[in-house]
């Protein structure tokens, strides 16, 4: 019987949409499995797939459907795939903050942050091929994954050192850019004080991916060995229902320790309510006077059972931190991550959210910034700018969105705020446009009174930072102003890849805000100012930025998409 052409074509089509559907995961798998130490099995490689059907000769169809055929020559299989697994990631809706009219709010005000697990999470999707939500993109958390050297603090009198610069904005030299820098005063790791770790971890079914209990595991057997004898360390698990695996256990018994984690396997529900309960009650039995008392949770976010709540959870942790005991959150895994949940029991814990996508990462967070992770210096950190109208027309808040305080709070030593650990740095840029520029972004008012505000032209602004010491329940200020003089037209380079590193935050997140600048204005203006790169993270950035400008430009040749490697220099 001869086939009908119009059933042959249609065929390829079905064929070809079954087989680009679902792409392979199996790069991403063979490189999770190669950083899985000695202690984890690696994922065996998929099997391989069907060889294709024998396909007997087609009887002769006309011309044009023989031409059709042999552009899809040879025709695959039909093959079932199976149901796509459903994307169950969770992410705070945020928007961007809003330009203001210096006449109008001269006070911009905020609580500082030293989270960097957005910019490592979109790092994970990036390398996967996937196009990040813009929810997944916090650009505070972008900026402060570098170390941009400012300046530290002479003495630990002052736990840290405020310093600021200005230049023209690298996307409109009709505007300019604040940077406001704060560094913490380092602690060597051999002096800290004796440290009470909880570790929190999720050992529920979802965990049982080689992204999340086996990595997790790795992760934290990095951090062991740092630990000492005067340091307490206990293990605390929750599935279905939470228990103590291991009880208060100095930090020298290192092979004790180990062995628990090593027992860990993954399976039931989630209920990390009580996880969370039990860790505060392990985490008060051992309370260290003077010390370090901080929760570890590890954990995908994905609460099932128990208190499932997020603003339930948000109350039980705000509540246990009046008891000097902080939380900081280690998220891991795809397909089902809360990091909505797990960015802000942090911020409600008086700890820090990183983000483990690798384990080069868990090194960085767990080792190379352990004392920082561990050790607060100062409590509740707040800043509050007010811009001079007389210079100033408008500005902007560049992130920081879920940060912001009302002006009021500033000095109300009651409202919770960011806290610094030792050698943290925190970084945050105003994009500002000076009176009179041509570049003003809100049309004027009609009805406003046009009169030009009268004061000093010398002061750009005047900042404000309230800060409290870790035993004290009262705040301490430092007040600095910043004048119009200190503006630079040669930017310094941790001010120029700073500036970079905001504009990739903002292309992912839409590109509303850097006027012309695309990704090779990005790329080319983070090469110019890569600088010193020990660790290869400003390289790296690059090789992402090249990735999300092919992602979200498809279309575009080469040629438009430079590749922005360690060759390009």
């Amino acid at each position: 019987m001869q086939l009908r052409p119009i059933c042959v074509l249609s065929a390829l089509v079905i064929t070809l949409a079954a087989c680009q559907s679902s792409p392979s995961n199996t790069d991403s798998l063979v490189d999770a499995s190669a950083e899985t130490g000695a202690g984890n099995k690696p994922l065996a490689p998929p099997p391989a797939p069907p060889a294709p059907a024998a396909l007997s000769e087609p009887r002769p169809v006309d011309a044009m459907a023989r031409a059709k055929v042999a552009d899809y020559a040879p025709t695959p299989t039909i093959t079932w795939l199976g149901p796509a697994a459903v994307n169950r990631e969770n992410y705070a809706e945020q928007q961007d903050n809003p330009v203001h009219r210096t006449r109008e709010q001269p006070l911009s005000t905020f609580s500082i942050d030293v989270d960097t697990g957005s910019y490592s999470n979109v790092r994970r999707m990036l390398r996967q091929g996937q196009r990040p939500p813009s929810d997944a993109v916090r650009a505070e958390e972008f900026i402060n994954y570098f170390d941009y050297g400012h300046p530290a603090p002479a003495s630990p009198a002052q736990p840290f050192r405020v310093t600021t610069e200005l230049a023209p904005a690298p996307w409109n030299r009709q505007r300019q850019l604040l940077m406001i820098g704060i560094k913490g005063y380092d602690v060597d790791k051999r002096t800290l004080p004796a440290s009470n770790l909880v570790l929190l971890l999720d050992t529920s079914g979802s965990m049982q991916a080689t992204d999340k209990l086996p990595l997790l595991k790795q992760a934290l057997a990095l951090l062991v060995p740092q630990l000492r004898a005067q340091d307490r360390v206990s293990i605390v698990v929750y599935a279905g229902s939470a228990g103590l695996v291991l009880p208060p256990t100095p930090g020298d018994q290192h092979g004790r320790i180990l062995a628990a984690l090593d027992r860990l396997e993954a399976g039931g529900s989630t209920n990390g309510g009580d996880g969370i309960a039990l860790a505060y009650a392990t985490a008060r039995q051992a309370f260290i006077a003077g010390g370090s008392n901080r929760i570890i949770l590890a954990t995908d976010g994905d609460f099932n059972v128990g208190t499932v709540s997020q603003d339930a959870l948000e109350t039980l942790v705000a509540d246990q931190r009046k008891s000097g005991i902080a939380l900081t959150t280690l998220g891991f895994g795809q397909g089902n991550y809360n990091d909505q949940l797990a960015e802000q029991l942090a911020d409600v814990g008086d700890g820090n959210h990183a983000y483990i996508d690798t384990l080069q990462e868990a090194r960085k967070v767990l080792v190379d910034e352990m004392q920082s992770t561990l050790l607060t210096i100062a409590r509740d950190v707040k800043i509050q700018i007010e811009f001079n109208p007389a210079t100033v027309a408008e500005y902007r808040l560049i992130g920081y969105q879920n940060r912001l305080l009302a002006d009021e709070d500033f000095s109300n030593d009651k409202v919770d705020a960011g806290d610094i650990g030792a050698g943290h740095e925190v970084t945050a840029l105003y994009e500002i446009t000076p009176v009179g520029s041509s570049a003003m972004r809100l049309p004027p008012l009609r009805y406003a009174n046009h009169a030009e505000p009268t004061g000093s032209t010398s002061e750009l602004a005047h900042l404000r930072l309230r800060y409290k010491l870790p035993d004290q329940s009262r705040s301490r200020l430092i007040e600095t102003p910043i004048s119009t003089a200190s503006l630079t037209r040669q930017p310094s380079e941790s001010f120029r890849f700073a500036s970079a590193v905001a504009a990739y935050a903002d292309l992912l997140r839409g590109g509303a805000h850097i006027d012309q600048w695309r990704w090779n204005d990005v790329a080319d203006a983070a090469r110019a100012a890569r600088g010193r790169d020990p660790f290869g993270l400003r390289a790296e950035m690059l090789q992402l930025v090249d990735q999300a400008h092919a992602l979200a430009d498809p279309i575009a040749g080469p040629a438009e998409r430079r590749t922005a490697t360690l060759g390009d220099e």
